[in-house]
């Protein structure tokens, strides 16, 4: 415990605590840093003006209908926000107040939503099928149909030139040039619940029903599958940076419990980390380094150094964490917790207690 709290020092301190009135289901960083986006099962959006000494506006007032994803534009231009009542809806975001530019009405729940990388194309899931809509033009791009199950999980390729929809049996991928063409696919056994490209684009890993993750090299027909998770996987993150043997680190979380696996030659190995109490619910990379933060609905916002060694304890969320998000710049560090909190923490200079063993 004391080994801990020395490590404190020097480390986050919480700069900002807000408050929506429910759960936090989402929150997005604007590209540069100077916005924070956060969204509640009450129905809110709510954008904090960092830079603004954190003054708040809320775009959308509680409806008692749940927004659960939020998500910003490769170019800072757009935030989108869509959830339970089937909106999906565009502000555009600049120097002055935030602009409604679009309500796209659809008549399914969209709990999935994220912008391509590399043009201004958003994609969101609508019961079996992924819409993908394109700011430029306001129009609806490509409708794609998974077909043997609700789309349980939508990811961009580093490149903009492919999209991945995880579901029952597996992943499909559609190439951008040619939406009508077949997509390729990525087999599983039971269902694809969670699905992440690594940042350069070579791997693909899902999470699985079955207890298993597996990893796809780019290009590469033999998958690796990984066994013996305690429970569903819920969440997957790789770091933007490579370990020794040139590969990126990807990090699983399964209930409580972390494992945090590196490339070796042909394989991969796995190491555990233990510390969580209850269900991790968010896991992220700190950009440009292998520091990896985890929240969990046990109220720890744990971060683990090189993705190995504990070096500091968050707290702030009495009822538990429900999700985090690294500033682009890794800088500051933002939570959500189930009872409506927002807080912020950034890197400081010396420890103020707002770490506990």
């Amino acid at each position: 415990m004391s080994g801990l709290r020395a490590n404190i020092q020097g480390e986050f301190e919480q700069r900002h605590l807000g408050m929506l009135s429910d759960y936090v289901t989402a929150i997005a960083w604007h590209d540069n840093g100077e916005f924070l986006a956060a969204s509640s099962a009450a129905g809110e959006v709510m954008l904090w003006h960092v830079n603004q000494m954190f003054h708040e506006t809320f775009l959308q007032k509680g409806n008692g209908q749940s927004v659960d994803c939020l998500a910003n534009s490769r170019d800072g231009q757009f935030l989108a926000a869509a959830g339970q009542n089937g909106e999906v809806r565009i502000w555009r975001l600049h120097s002055g107040e935030p602009e409604l530019l679009n309500i796209l009405e659809n008549g399914a729940w969209v709990d999935r939503m994220v912008w391509s990388p590399k043009r201004n194309l958003l994609a969101f899931s609508l019961g079996r099928t992924v819409q993908v809509w394109n700011a430029d033009i306001g129009n609806i791009e490509a409708t794609l149909n998974f077909d043997t199950s609700s789309v349980l999980d939508i990811t961009w390729h580093p490149n903009g030139e492919s999209l991945a929809v995880a579901g029952y049996q597996g992943v499909k991928i559609w190439m951008v040039t040619n939406w009508d063409d077949d997509p390729c696919l990525l087999p599983v056994d039971s269902a694809s619940l969670v699905i992440s490209w690594s940042p350069d684009g070579k791997y693909i890993a899902s999470g699985n029903m079955d207890r298993t993750i597996t990893v796809l090299e780019w290009n590469n027909p033999n998958p690796w599958v990984m066994p013996g998770f305690p429970g569903k996987i819920r969440r997957l993150a790789w770091s933007d940076t490579s370990s020794k043997s040139g590969a990126p680190i990807l990090a699983v979380s399964s209930v409580e419990g972390i494992a945090v696996w590196e490339k070796q030659s042909h394989d991969w190995d796995a190491r555990v980390l233990s510390r969580h109490e209850d269900v991790v619910q968010s896991i992220q990379f700190q950009p440009n380094t292998h520091l990896l933060a985890s929240a969990g609905e046990d109220g720890k916002l744990c971060l683990w150094n090189k993705g190995k060694r504990l070096t500091q304890i968050l707290d702030g969320a009495n009822a538990g964490f429900s999700c985090l998000s690294w500033h682009p710049q890794g800088h500051q560090l933002a939570a959500g917790g189930n009872n409506g909190e927002l807080i912020i923490w950034s890197k400081g200079t010396r420890g103020h207690g707002f770490g506990r063993a």
